[in-house]
């Protein structure tokens, strides 16, 4: 079987390739030791030239203790302010912002007095209310905060008090009316309230509008 023309070029060509990759990796490494060759004579002359060396020892240094500030005491400072917002007095004078009808009903100065008239007339529903019947004055209080902290949480409108109407208590007067009243004006989620109608407990309960959510 004879071996055309263009297969023997091609096998040459072939040959030749492998012979010139051959010889270039061969002057690789041969550029490669000389390069290390050169660098390590260049080492031992700097170290002849230079002599023994010794390593510095580090210097020895003082730990100086740096004053670290005081701590802020945020969360007293987050309590002490949640007290205030919370704090509500028994002396406060709450007669002279009272509307002078026969409900004497409270609204604030933004508040248009229709809101007070759809109050007493049942527009809001009543969503929650508090019975403050039998308790003290402080525990009055603190119910009666905490009940309207977590109406304005959940973003209830309208809530009843209930007071009593003091049947029980000496002259027949109700000694949590006029103090529920000036507590519910301290509070910035009441902006109005009137007293409820003979359904929704008379004179012994008040119905309370609270802010928008």
């Amino acid at each position: 079987m004879s071996t055309s023309p263009r297969r023997l070029q091609d096998l040459a060509a072939l040959k030749q390739a492998l012979q010139d990759a051959a010889a270039q990796a061969t002057r690789r490494a041969a550029q490669a030791r000389e390069r290390a060759e050169r660098e390590q004579h260049e080492r031992e002359l700097f170290a002849r030239s230079v002599g023994p060396v010794t390593a510095l020892r580090a210097p020895a240094r003082a730990a100086v203790e740096r004053p670290r500030p005081s701590p802020l005491p945020r969360q007293r400072e987050r309590d002490e302010a949640a007290v205030l917002r919370e704090a509500i007095s028994d002396e406060f004078d709450v007669e002279t912002l009272l509307e002078t009808d026969d409900e004497l009903s409270f609204r604030r100065r933004d508040i248009g007095p229709e809101v007070v008239r759809k109050l007493r007339r049942g527009v809001w529903a009543i969503q929650a209310q508090l019975d403050l019947h039998g308790l003290r004055r402080d525990e009055a209080r603190e119910q009666l905060a905490a009940f309207l902290r977590d109406a304005d949480r959940r973003g209830l409108r309208c809530v009843r008090v209930i007071h009593g109407k003091g049947n029980g208590s000496p002259g027949r007067e109700s000694v949590l009316r006029a103090l529920v009243k000036s507590w519910l004006v301290q509070k910035n989620e009441v902006i109005a309230f009137t007293q409820a109608r003979a359904a929704d407990g008379g004179h012994g309960a008040l119905l309370v509008l609270l802010r928008p959510a």
